[in-house]
């Protein structure tokens, strides 16, 4: 009871010490930290400040936001006090009955607020009001009805692009949990199944894949994530596909392939993360929209097919089955690419005849006749 514990607790901290390696997670999100990073280098971030803020999440965005309102209500309520208290309209000044302030009824910074507030968005209930005594407040006035537009604008702006970017549609987009290994049309395949949740077509999809490995070159450099390309490919081709139903992409494991010298007994050893992107522009929004995911050894299974997922019901309609979307089913597969290729040629060489130029065939003499 101990071993096995032991063996479990021991496989649980491999597969997570793989998570963390992973560079690419099942979602699509990349896990890689920039470090040391000049400071030159981070003032870019503020230059493009429209990506920076697409790029925050909610919370950082709405912080920024409710901050940039707040902080400009109450900076430009100070101003307004400040006016107020340099005209001498506040109520401890004691001004006479006929002195006309440059704000009517600011008394303190409370009211200076409120009317700031009610100056940036407009609201205007026709309590405070700026009169034509003072030039200084017209102009402040101007300044933070444009300011208030300005920041208007850009929290639209930015919100709206946050909620339309191609990446929510990329969420709709969901590759199987394990990548399979097995025979298709006499090859042998790594197979990966990819679906489509939503009615409406990905146009111009594309696919493609990067195996990423360390590797040693001859001149003795250690390469980490060293990049590899994958070709996937469809049945009806690897472009402009008819994305409706799930489809079944593969990689022929060839000669030129990375998967070439791997078994079925040496794949767990490996270490190596398939990375599969595949690209397409959405059909309501015409953006451009890339989806990704990543498997490693231990979601490659060799020797399954997928389960069969698309029927044909009564009525004549197609159903798409997601219950067998990951589903695999053991099937008969080599247990290595190169002895697949290596029976193949030997079955050829046994169809096919080899001429034996070191045997000579003798003609037999007639034997004379038996003399009586």
């Amino acid at each position: 009871m101990f071993s096995y514990l032991r063996k479990r607790f021991a496989r649980h901290l491999t597969e997570r010490s793989r998570r963390r390696a992973r560079l690419v997670s099942k979602d699509g999100r990349c896990n890689i930290e920039f470090g040391n990073v000049e400071e030159q280098s981070r003032f870019v971030f503020l230059i493009d400040i429209w990506t920076t803020i697409l790029d925050l999440k909610w919370r950082y965005k709405m912080t920024i936001f409710i901050s940039a309102f707040l902080g400009s209500w109450f900076l430009f309520g100070l101003l307004w006090y400040v006016v107020a208290y340099v005209h001498q309209d506040l109520p401890e000044f004691n001004p006479s009955i006929n002195h006309t302030p440059c704000v009517e009824n600011i008394n303190g910074l409370t009211s200076a607020f409120l009317f700031s507030l009610e100056t940036q968005v407009t609201i205007g209930y026709g309590f405070r009001c700026v009169t034509e005594q003072c030039v200084t407040a017209i102009f402040l006035l101007i300044f933070q009805s444009i300011l208030g537009v300005i920041i208007n604008s850009f929290m639209c702006g930015a919100i709206l692009a946050k909620i339309s970017r191609s990446k929510n549609r990329a969420k709709t987009i969901t590759f199987s949990k394990h990548a399979v290994i097995s025979k298709r049309a006499g090859k042998l395949c790594l197979l990966i199944r990819v679906a489509n949740l939503r009615k409406s077509l990905l146009i111009g999809s594309h696919i493609y894949g990067k195996l990423l490995r360390t590797t040693i070159t001859p001149e003795g450099e250690t390469i980490i994530l060293d990049q590899v390309n994958i070709d996937f490919v469809v049945d009806a081709g690897n472009e402009n596909l008819f994305f409706i139903s799930p489809l079944t992409i593969y990689h022929v494991i060839d000669k030129n392939s990375p998967f070439f010298h791997m078994a079925a007994e040496t794949i767990l050893q490996q270490d190596f993360e398939l990375v599969v992107f595949l690209d397409g522009t959405v059909e309501a929004t015409s953006a451009t929209c890339q989806v990704r995911t990543s498997y490693i050894p231990e979601e490659v299974l060799w020797g399954y097919r997928f389960a069969p997922i698309v029927s044909k019901t009564k009525e004549g309609k197609y159903r798409v089955d997601f219950q067998n979307f990951s589903k695999t089913v053991a099937v008969e597969t080599p247990h290595c690419a190169f002895c697949l290729y290596n029976e193949k040629e030997t079955k050829a060489k046994e169809r096919k005849g080899y001429d034996n130029y070191g045997f000579v065939m003798s003609e037999a003499s007639e034997a004379s006749d038996t003399q009586m």
